[in-house]
């Protein structure tokens, strides 16, 4: 699974989730079925931040951030431009994202958020809490850029 591109692996998840999502909206409310696939989402993110940090051998830096990053961008799956790298300030922005153009396609654009974008911020609480994640605008939710700003904390 390790060797399979994350946009492949969120394509196999959204697969399924969209039938998830059907059928809680079918026995309660869409409203419950957006929060039962968001915390579903965050838990994963959560896990998969754990078992790329227990990977290392330290509290993991921006700077090994930085060196995982190439697992999301994999086959073309984003198009970055980077602002800014230190020790404690990562900041770039994402002008193509086939993830919402895969959702999209897919017929997900109304929860793709939930799938991809907000996995983003709770993917540091489990790979290392110390780092904060900032976004204000994606191109899920119709921006023309998503502005990913990282900082350690206390700085």
């Amino acid at each position: 699974m390790k060797d399979l591109p994350i946009l492949e692996r969120r394509r196999i998840e959204a697969m399924i989730l969209k039938h998830v999502f059907d059928v809680i909206c079918e026995r309660t409310n869409r409203a419950e079925a957006e929060a039962v696939i968001g915390e579903t989402c965050s838990r994963s993110a959560i896990e998969q931040g754990r078992a790329l940090a227990a990977d290392l051998d330290h509290p993991p830096t921006l700077e090994d951030f930085a060196a995982i990053l190439p697992n999301w961008t994999r086959e073309d799956a984003l198009e970055i431009e980077p602002l800014e790298m230190s020790a404690d300030r990562m900041a770039f922005n994402v002008t193509r994202c086939r993830y919402a153009e895969m959702y999209r396609e897919m017929g997900l654009g109304g929860i793709g958020h939930l799938l991809s974008c907000n996995r983003d911020g709770d993917f540091c609480i489990g790979y290392n809490p110390d780092i904060e994640m900032t976004r204000t605008q994606t191109i899920m939710q119709g921006a023309s850029h998503c502005d990913f700003r990282y900082r350690m904390k206390g700085d």
